[in-house]
């Protein structure tokens, strides 16, 4: 019996494949198990037209069987079976495919369930196996035969007994090493925690005899003797086979939807939305979506990792494919199952073809359209999510430069000074009155702290909100915006907000002017902390406040100075004094008659506005002497 080499590929591809192409050796059982549906579907698609196969759906299963004592698993099937020149073609041409050419010759559509269309799954055996050996009798045929292979030295086929059509593949397992427990794969919690995973949905029962224990009647009268048990063996069906995601609307509640999530996601709290979606058209495709209730410990960290569980006909390929998921929306949850992606070599290495992308944007407008409806009909539930995962969302306006700031500037809010609670910026724009030009914001640590900034009582006064910003993007965001329903936005600490009267703007330009040394003076003693000293429009009873001048905004300095750099940033500091406050006559009078004092002013009343707004002054301990020397 002469050794056959393997046709088509070369040795080095096989022993590249084995060691190369699968991350998880552990999939090599999913592959398996897949292709042993195909061959029951071939057969089951045989008799629907075929009497004489005998077997109803109900008659076609899947079985696992481990025996430790020979180190060998063994996955058997009571589908098509092969003839010897199918074993030939099918097993010993690297990449040849049966279950494609089936699909091909018997014109089956989309609907039909053949999953193993490219052929290279069952060498994924040789990575836990030093030796397979599939035994496999043809539907209609008399005779079976043995194929046998130690890996990449070749194969023999030869003829064997098989009373019944299907295939027996038998794996003698590798020794295990310090790196690999080979033996793991004969434990039968591994098999069924496996087969859960990856094939949970294999529409034929994958069974498997399993031990469990049972007691024994007591028949001892001391009532402390200890419970006696036995162990029985009992064949299980291992998959549950009906994926939820398959099943009409109709037949679904909410709770069975929760169910499945809470068990699927390891999540004990229910979702706030689930999205399940049926799609036929440029991609085909179901999917089932979850906006959780609350947000991962270590979702706004770099340990998270984004992505969906990625279904073919109900086989796991992707425990989490990022490309199915714009960064904004790495909140959802959930799996998609479709017919139509293109996999390349293996399940396991998805090509990121056109398919996958029509998908991914059709997932995403899904998402949208719900998180759209849910803010207009389920406002409280928008409010949670917008409190768990808003900050995603508000990056997702700033990200890329703005790429997506028009797909996502209806789905952000923020809260509002007029009822102290979040807002969308159409309700704000709802709402302004007609001579106000400008949507205002303030920035700040907390709404607490933005509430009792100076520069925002000019805007008060007038009677306009303010949106708040508490979160270190929003003002990131709102710059990549720029203007929402042609009303641009204006920071409270802006130059000009607008608000002032012509005849105010002069008065406060001629006093300027009249007290230009005075402003010259202070801005030398303040030493470059700040570019110039000014008379200030937007204060009412604070004495002084910091805002800035350019692109560089007193919030932004303070969260990019955050951020591990060696580079900081600075904005250009004004300080600004009220000319309506004792202060500023009392800077005129050291002025003329104490302008060693009037420097000391300057320093302290720096401090003071820094303090006030949120950033930490130079030295504490010298502010402190300070106030105590001029009191």
């Amino acid at each position: 019996m002469a050794t056959k080499e393997f046709k088509a590929e070369s040795k080095r591809l096989l022993e590249m494949m084995i060691h190369s192409i699968y991350t998880h050796k552990e999939i090599f059982l999913r592959e398996l198990i897949s292709n042993a549906s195909d061959a029951i579907d071939k057969l089951y698609f045989k008799s629907l037209t075929d009497d004489k196969v005998g077997l109803g759906k109900n008659d076609f299963a899947i079985e696992i069987k481990a025996d430790k004592d020979n180190r060998t698993l063994t996955i058997s099937d009571n589908g098509i079976g092969m003839t010897e020149e199918e074993l030939e073609n099918n097993l010993g041409t690297i990449a040849n495919s049966g279950s494609l050419k089936f699909k091909t010759e018997n014109k089956l559509d989309e609907e039909s369930q053949i999953i193993g269309q490219f052929g290279v799954g069952f060498y994924s055996a040789f990575m836990v196996a030093k030796k397979v050996t599939v035994v496999s009798k043809a539907y209609g045929s008399d005779k079976a035969f043995m194929w046998e292979s130690e890996g990449v030295d070749g194969y023999t086929i030869t003829e064997c007994e098989k009373d019944t059509a299907g295939t027996v593949i038998t794996l003698e397992l590798l020794e295990d090493t310090e790196d690999e427990k080979y033996s793991d794969f004969l434990e039968q919690y591994k098999i069924q925690s496996l087969v859960k995973k990856y094939s949970d949905y294999i529409r034929f029962p994958i069974k498997m005899a399993v031990t469990k224990s049972r007691p024994i009647e007591n028949k001892d009268t001391d009532e402390n003797a200890e419970p006696k048990y036995e162990d029985f063996i009992e064949v299980e069906t291992l998959n549950s086979m009906v994926p939820i995601w398959k099943k009409n609307k109709s037949e679904l509640k909410d709770e069975d939807y929760n169910s499945f999530y809470r068990e699927k996601f390891f999540d004990y709290s229910a979702p706030l939305k689930h999205m399940h979606v049926k799609n036929e058209g440029t991609a085909t495709y179901n999917a089932l979506l979850y906006i959780p209730s609350k947000a991962p410990h270590d979702y706004y960290t770099k340990e998270f990792e984004k992505g969906l569980q990625l279904y073919s006909n109900g086989v796991l390929i992707m425990d989490k494919c990022s490309d199915l998921l714009p960064d904004y929306f790495s909140f959802v949850k959930g799996l998609v199952d479709s017919e139509d992606l293109s996999l390349n070599i293996s399940r396991e290495m998805l090509q990121h073809d056109r398919q996958l992308k029509i998908i991914a944007k059709s997932l995403e407008k899904t998402i949208k359209n719900e998180l759209t409806k849910m803010l207009k009909n389920d406002r409280e539930n928008y409010e949670k999510f917008f409190k768990e995962f808003g900050l995603q969302v508000k990056f997702g306006v700033y990200d890329n430069f703005g790429l997506n700031k028009d797909n996502l500037k209806d789905l952000i809010m923020f809260v509002s000074s007029a009822e102290k609670k979040l807002t969308t910026l159409d309700e704000y724009v709802s709402r302004m009155r007609e001579d106000q030009q400008y949507i205002y914001y303030a920035s700040g640590e907390s709404i607490a702290r933005i509430e009792q900034l100076p520069q925002t009582e000019l805007v008060k006064d007038k009677g306009y909100e303010i949106l708040y910003f508490t979160d270190n993007v929003d003002e990131f965001a709102i710059r990549i915006l720029g203007e929402y329903k042609e009303k641009k936005f204006k920071s409270v600490s802006a130059d000009d907000l607008g608000l002032e009267s012509d005849e105010k703007k002069e008065e406060i330009k001629a006093k300027e002017e009249e007290n230009a040394d005075l402003f010259k003076t202070l801005t030398e003693n303040l030493n470059g902390k700040v570019s110039k000293v000014r008379l200030s429009s937007r204060l009412k009873s604070h004495p002084v406040c910091i805002t800035s001048e350019g692109e560089i905004s007193l919030e932004m300095e303070k969260v990019l100075n955050a951020m591990p750099s060696d580079q900081k940033v600075k904005a250009q500091r004004v300080l600004e004094i009220n000319p309506d406050h004792p202060i500023f006559e009392k800077l005129n009078n050291l002025y003329a008659n104490d302008k060693d004092k009037l420097g000391k002013y300057a320093e302290l009343l720096y401090n003071q506005a820094l303090l006030i707004e949120g950033l930490p002054i130079e030295n504490p301990s010298e502010f402190a002497n300070l106030i105590c020397e001029l009191m």
